[in-house]
């Protein structure tokens, strides 16, 4: 393989790993928050002992994600210099703003909150962790405050073969980042909601604290029910913007080769980008033209047609991305999310009738949840980055031109080689990790006794 290829393995090895940890980090951080809360309430000391037991668990999750997110900077001026080096000007000031003012709020108040039981007074340390909570979720908005430029350039001007900063208000407002933004976060409250829920059902299968768990069980419900069925809105409005600012990913994600009014929705389709046609297709007429647009006859444009658009506008090449993995990764995630909503509503369903606690089936299926969301999040951003390809800045910096010219194959070979490893060995640690203080239950606690976090 030649350097680009194997730096865009590397890059999407690396991501993917890391995007483990950030949406569950999103949402846990959240769920802990919430459960201090009803402890700091209701005086319950159920609610506590449930806060440092997923304390522990986040703990060890936001570290894991720390480590892992390190190294996709370094490869900016490895692998992409050239990249680095058209972007930098913007792509630099969300990701120097995300580490001085977001990161450092959330490690502060986090050791604040671990070392914090018993030495800070109830409010202010209830106050720690929600701070914790809403700096993640920050972080998360300066991330992705970067990544929606490269989907949709705003506020910038060329200089020098440079992108130089004009706006930083059209940067902070872009109509990308609007929609993108609570898609994404909503999708790490699933995250974190159906981890809580896998492992409280994890812990009643075992008939171990069923009555302690019993109670997060019902919290993650709630939170999953709601932030599952947000994520399906938000994730319309997205594919709307989608169709307007990225027209040939929208194309892609459909499988649609050409123009069509009205627009059909495609749920199976084998995809042939050789012969540029779809096989196999089964579709429901009208329904692509009701995503696009939120009627039954508007036109969405084909990849065919979009292509030669853009062979007019920036010259000879292939500008179509890989469809059959953006096609079937949108349709993971989607097909998951319906499957998120349904097994919330199921869950309160349960809860309802009083016997959440006694259906061992529904509890099963809930573990598997928990590990499908990192599935859903996966192909969520398969589609969001491959979706925009060739370009790493939509129609401003084809991916060709953003790799490092003096960066020979074989190094990169050996860089990846080793990540791969060393995440491979952070990969069982991580679940052994999460295993080992899983199991052990939620600590026990005396009434009015504190404790701290890092002793049980």
């Amino acid at each position: 393989m030649e350097a680009l290829e194997l730096a865009r393995w590397q890059f999407g090895i690396t991501t993917v790993y890391h995007f483990i940890f950030v949406p569950l980090t999103l949402g846990l951080s959240v769920l802990v928050a919430i459960l201090q809360s009803f402890y700091y309430r209701t005086g319950d000391i159920h609610y506590k002992r449930l806060t440092k037991y997923f304390g522990k668990l986040f703990v060890i999750i936001f570290t894991l994600g720390i480590v892992t997110g390190i190294v996709q900077e370094f490869q900016f001026g490895m692998n992409w210099s050239e990249y680095s080096r058209f972007v930098g000007d913007i792509f630099g000031i969300p990701l120097a703003i995300e580490a001085l003012m977001a990161f450092f709020i959330e490690s502060t108040f986090l050791g604040l909150w671990i070392f914090g039981w018993n030495r800070l007074p109830k409010a202010v340390h209830l106050a720690c962790i929600w701070l914790v909570a809403i700096a993640s979720n920050l972080s998360a908005v300066w991330i992705l405050m970067a990544n929606s430029w490269m989907q949709v350039p705003v506020g910038y001007e060329i200089v020098g073969g440079r992108a130089e900063l004009a706006d930083f208000v059209a940067i902070l407002l872009n109509e990308r980042l609007l929609v993108q933004m609570p898609h994404t976060i909503l999708a790490g409250f699933i995250t974190g909601g159906l981890f809580v829920l896998g492992m409280s059902a994890w812990m009643m299968i075992r008939k171990q604290q069923t009555e302690i768990f019993l109670k997060s069980a019902k919290i993650a419900l709630v939170f999953t029910a709601v932030a599952s069925i947000l994520t399906a809105t938000t994730g319309h409005d997205q594919a709307q913007d989608t169709v307007q600012t990225q027209p040939m990913k929208m194309a892609a994600m459909e499988g649609l080769w050409d123009t069509e009014e009205p627009a059909s929705f495609s749920l199976f389709a084998l995809i042939d980008q050789e012969e540029r046609t779809s096989m196999r297709e089964v579709r429901l007429p009208y329904m692509l033209s009701v995503l696009a647009h939120n009627n039954l006859t508007s036109e969405v444009r084909g990849m065919n047609e979009l292509q030669a658009e853009m062979e007019e506008k920036h010259g000879p090449g292939d500008y179509i991305p890989p469809v059959a993995i953006v096609y079937w990764s949108f349709r993971i995630m989607v097909g998951l999310g319906f499957l998120f909503i349904i097994i919330s509503i199921r869950g309160l369903w349960l809860w309802w009738r009083g016997t959440l606690e006694q259906h061992t089936r529904f509890q099963k299926a809930t573990i598997i949840m928990m590990f499908l969301a990192f599935v859903a999040n996966t192909a969520g951003w398969i589609v969001a980055e491959m979706g925009r390809q060739p370009w790493v800045v939509y129609e401003l910096l084809l991916t060709a031109d953003g790799v490092s010219p003096s960066v020979f194959e074989s190094s990169i070979w050996i860089t990846m080689i080793g990540f791969t490893i060393v995440y491979g060995i952070l990969a069982v640690a991580a679940f052994y990790l999460v295993y080992y203080y899983g199991k052990q239950g939620a600590p026990e606690e005396q009434e009015g006794v504190e404790t701290n976090l890092h002793t049980y």
